[in-house]
């Protein structure tokens, strides 16, 4: 059969695999992202082959392919290709969803077929391969374990086609040889055990995509059409949704706006496993930050912002006073994400300070509170994650050296713990009179927004648990690497993509 005939769309396979079966064929489905075929992929379809009938390869679409920066290698329809071109393959299809639960019960497979590294189905990270098993039995089929020897796709690629620069791929040899993907894994199964409270402003991110048409002839001003707009979770909600994907249980404490609530937005984009306390404020709406943007390059072309920025009055302040003076001792930590935008107020900070069992602070310097909203405003802490701007503006410091400042600002606030992020550059994390530098591990950016946030929430997880700086760092830049892949905290870093992310670097 020629190659280009093996290929077809999912329905049409569908179609063809029906009429087959009546026929009395048994059908094999293999699925998976094949990004570099080699001799493990040839046996597996080989033993397909020689167990049914029919062999169906079906490819996991490229923006579904989440095994670590710069995968896939090859593009899907490559991918296609280079499997219909081996004689035990009979049809090659790209799959339309993130799983292949939704495929296999479309296309109704008698055996659906899997390498040796799904016979313990425990080491399965995303146990996506339960949900498969159930998938298949539902239609009548069976899960079928190859004994081929199996080769790493990631190895291979992490040898040949890494993305990384050479500083980055000795990092990881070095890291490699210190501590193993299960030490990793098992410290971040550990943040499971932790009770957290997350306190901080909210913030409602809204992206409008334009077409700019250019400078207007009339007016200094740049015309563009509207498009479409998305609106996201930010801020304080962003940080829950993250942190609820790893510890045991988080609590949310945040403040509304009276004028615009903006709770349909929350219903939709806040964590079901979060447990919520909303205050509200008479005074102001709910912090929007709309982004107007270029669609063909996701470049921000202008801002507008909605709120009141400052702090809440007196008899608000006391009313959240008292509720944190009874429920912050219910739990292991507390998280505190000061945007600046009014909720944190001097009375807070000092309530948390002097009731927490742990305090893990981000303040962070934006457009809305340049020169006013400065992590030295805070003296006792037991974690600081913030970026180097942040460090440098409150010493008014643009070029000292950032040891130095680390120092400094050590001495200020007290905290154990402080990590530095650095965008491109990695990060730099102070413990114990010891620093520790970890690359970046981010390859593609689309969003820079709220990575940060997600770094925060699992390096403060970490820095509670007394993780090693180098461990908890490795997983802070991984979390970022994804984090900055994801359009305007359209979902959370899942714990399922940080394990696979690490697992390439790993495995």
């Amino acid at each position: 059969m020629a190659k280009h005939k093996k290929i077809l769309k999912l329905e049409d396979l569908a179609k063809e695999l029906a009429k087959l079966k009546k026929q009395g064929k048994t059908i094999a489905q293999c699925h998976g992202c094949f990004d570099l075929l080699h001799p493990g992929h040839i046996m597996h379809f080989q033993a397909a082959k020689n167990h049914a009938d029919i062999v169906v390869v079906t490819i996991t679409p490229d923006h579904y392919v989440n095994k670590g920066p710069g995968r896939p290698v090859f593009p899907e329809q490559t991918r296609m290709e280079s499997i219909a071109a081996m004689e035990a393959v009979d049809y090659v299809a790209l799959n339309k969803w993130p799983t292949a639960v939704e495929t296999i019960k479309l296309l109704k497979p008698t055996y659906y077929v899997k390498g040796p590294d799904y016979k313990d189905r425990s080491k399965d990270l995303t146990k996506g391969i339960l949900d498969e098993e159930n998938a298949v039995k539902s239609v009548g089929g069976e899960v079928y374990i190859t004994e081929e020897p199996t080769f790493s796709s990631s190895n291979l690629i992490n040898s040949f086609f890494s993305p990384h620069s050479s500083k980055t791929r000795e990092f990881m040899e070095c890291f490699k040889k210190k501590y193993s993907f299960d030490q990793v894994v098992g410290d971040i199964e550990k943040m499971n055990n932790l009770k957290v409270m997350v306190i901080g402003d909210t913030i409602i991110d809204e992206y409008h995509y334009c077409n700019p048409l250019g400078k207007s002839s009339k007016s200094p001003t740049i015309s563009t059409v509207f498009l479409r707009a998305e609106t996201f979770a930010g801020g304080v909600l962003a940080i829950a949704n993250h942190m609820e994907q790893f510890a045991g249980s988080v609590k949310l404490v945040t403040c509304l706006g009276k004028e615009n609530t903006a709770s349909a937005v929350i219903d939709k984009t806040l964590s079901q496993g979060v447990d919520s306390k909303f205050f509200t404020r008479d005074d102001g709406p709910t912090p929007v930050k709309r982004r107007y943007l270029d669609r063909y390059q996701n470049v921000k072309l202008f801002e507008v912002t909605f709120m009141n920025d400052k702090h809440i009055n007196e008899k608000l302040e006391k009313e959240v006073v008292q509720y944190l003076n009874k429920e912050i001792p219910k739990y292991d930590m507390v998280v505190i994400t000061d945007f600046g935008h009014g909720f944190i107020t001097p009375g807070i900070i000092k309530c948390i300070q002097d009731k927490a069992k742990y305090v893990a602070i981000n303040a962070q310097t934006n457009s809305n509170n340049f020169g006013y909203n400065y992590i030295t405003k805070y003296h006792k802490s037991d974690y600081i994650s913030i970026d180097e701007k942040e460090l440098r503006l409150p010493f008014g410091d643009n070029y000292g050296n950032l040891e130095d400042l680390i120092k400094k600002l050590q001495t200020i606030t007290k905290a154990k713990k402080i990590q530095i992020t650095l965008g491109g550059e990695g990060s730099l994390w102070y413990e114990n009179k010891k620093f520790c530098r970890t690359p970046a591990f981010a390859r593609q950016v689309k969003d820079s927004v709220g990575a940060g946030d997600a770094v925060l929430s699992l390096t403060a997880l970490g820095a509670k648990l007394g993780l090693n700086p180098e461990i908890n760092s490795f997983i802070g830049n991984c979390t970022g690497a994804l984090a900055v892949e994801i359009i305007g905290n359209e979902h959370p870093v899942y714990k399922k993509d940080l394990m696979r992310f690490i697992q390439y670097f790993l495995k």
